[in-house]
């Protein structure tokens, strides 16, 4: 019997895993960390409910931590299969699987000395020494065409359009004599967005695992370049600075690009742009070198040179050049991970910057519950930051039109490209409202569609 058992993202954003057993092997799509709440975040200490070292085999479909950042954690209690990926997705986790180590044994030994952690002495989630047995466990597996992982399982990856190398995976399970095929959605991306394509159609399934992260809304449609454009013009003429809390991978490249298209257009003055975030500068020469991700207006803009660079840049790689942007006192743009301030050097600038009502906060997309992105989003007065009450006065923006997720009408364009429904589609990767919304949404739109909301742990039958 094939069977699917949620291990995150069910009920909320963070943490997608999902384990597929059939005739006596164990397949894993993703293994993110979760993010937001104490709560949530305890799920990453958890012990999981099977020895992970009778997993035979893992699949990704992107490179984002809530995908991927569990994996030291999975072969340091012993998973020993290889981790399947297309070519971007395994450059992008070899930057960001260090990179999210250091940030947590920076972390620990911060929340030692400044003693933030009930903890004696908190410890990281895993170190710099656990990361590189991940590396080694990357496989390559192509981006067309399918991939035989096992007699039991066959993959073909679909462009999915959310990040660079970002895919839905379609999943077929032969057991028995008898074939079931298994869509996992991934982070479904946007349309007509800056810098890649638009995701591929959704492939026919017997069972879809579909996000639903914005199930209960659709992004505003009034062009989001005049809302960039207009708050930093508004704070360069008050004097103040910009922070941007922005994702290393996605949200920053894209940001970077709209500021360069509006400073060549003559739309807002070439203030000094600051990308403090080491991850996200060598994310960015990746993403140069993936062209076949690349949509048609970027591959023309690369004509004339780097799009990415605005005229003004300064890269703070060392801990030093990160300091040394507190003492800006002009206009600037600050744009520094964790794109939802969960942590990171985007913190110390929110810091020194929140209390000053000439500066702004631009918020580039989607806030997960918990975090203090999302209590800045709901319009708090005060920010408990590093054990310290921060005073909330500078301009709070969300400019939701730059998330890379799919909004509930374009999920539903998605969805378009299945002639027939599955015969059940869990939603997964939202919060409660968002999914319970999108699931009525879905059988008001599509009747005939099964629509499942899986349980934290749950698991299901994938030929009921």
């Amino acid at each position: 019997m094939a069977t699917i058992t949620f291990l995150g993202a069910a009920g909320t954003v963070t943490g997608s895993k999902y384990l597929v057993e059939a005739a006596g092997k164990r397949l894993l799509i993703d293994c993110g960390i979760f993010q937001g709440s104490r709560d949530l975040r305890q799920r990453n200490w958890d012990h999981q409910p099977l020895d992970v070292s009778t997993i035979d085999y893992a699949v990704l479909t992107h490179a984002h931590l809530d995908h991927t950042g569990w994996l030291p954690c999975l072969l340091r209690d012993g998973y020993r299969g290889p981790i399947f990926a297309d070519a971007a997705t395994i450059e992008l986790v070899n930057i960001l699987l260090p990179d999210s180590a250091h940030i947590m044994e920076e972390d620990a030994l911060d929340a030692a000395k400044r003693g933030l952690s009930r903890h004696k002495p908190p410890l990281p989630l895993y170190t710099h020494e656990q990361v590189p047995p991940v590396l080694a466990a990357l496989k390559q597996i192509p981006r067309e065409g399918a991939s035989t992982i096992s007699p039991q399982f066959t993959v073909r990856l679909r462009d999915a359009g959310h990040i660079l190398g970002s895919t839905n995976i379609e999943l077929t399970i032969t057991e028995s004599g008898r074939t079931t095929t298994v869509l996992f959605s991934g982070d479904i991306g946007r349309y007509s967005q800056p810098i890649l394509k638009d995701p591929e159609p959704a492939a026919p399934c017997d069972v879809l695992i579909c996000e639903s992260t914005y199930g209960d809304r659709d992004h505003p449609t009034n062009p989001p370049d005049i809302e960039i454009a207009d708050v930093i013009n508004r704070v360069a003429k008050r004097g103040g600075v910009i922070v941007v809390p922005a994702f290393a991978v996605g949200r920053t490249q894209t940001l970077a690009y709209v500021v360069r298209q509006l400073e060549d257009a003559g739309r807002i003055p070439r203030l000094p742009v600051y990308i403090d975030s080491p991850m996200a500068i060598s994310v960015t020469s990746l993403y140069l070198g993936h062209r076949e991700d690349h949509n048609a207006q970027f591959l023309q803009d690369e004509v004339s040179g780097n799009p990415l660079d605005a005229h003004t840049l300064h890269l703070a790689r060392s801990v030093q050049d990160s300091k040394a942007i507190n003492n800006v006192k002009t206009p600037a743009i600050i744009i520094s991970a964790s794109g939802m301030a969960t942590g990171g050097r985007v913190m110390h600038h929110l810091m020194q910057r929140l209390p000053d009502t000439r500066n702004a906060v631009i918020l580039a997309g989607f806030q997960a519950e918990g975090t203090i992105g999302r209590q800045l989003d709901d319009g708090a007065k005060t920010v408990r930051i590093l054990k310290q009450d921060v005073a909330v006065r500078a301009e709070i923006k969300n400019v939701s039109q730059y998330s890379a997720h799919a909004d509930r009408g374009e999920i539903l364009r998605w969805l378009g490209g299945m002639a027939k429904p599955p015969r059940t589609t869990y939603l997964t990767h939202g919060e409660p409202a968002a999914s319970q919304s999108l699931k009525a949404l879905i059988e008001s739109k599509k009747p005939g569609w099964k629509v499942v909301l899986p349980a934290y742990r749950q698991t299901f039958d994938l030929n009921s």
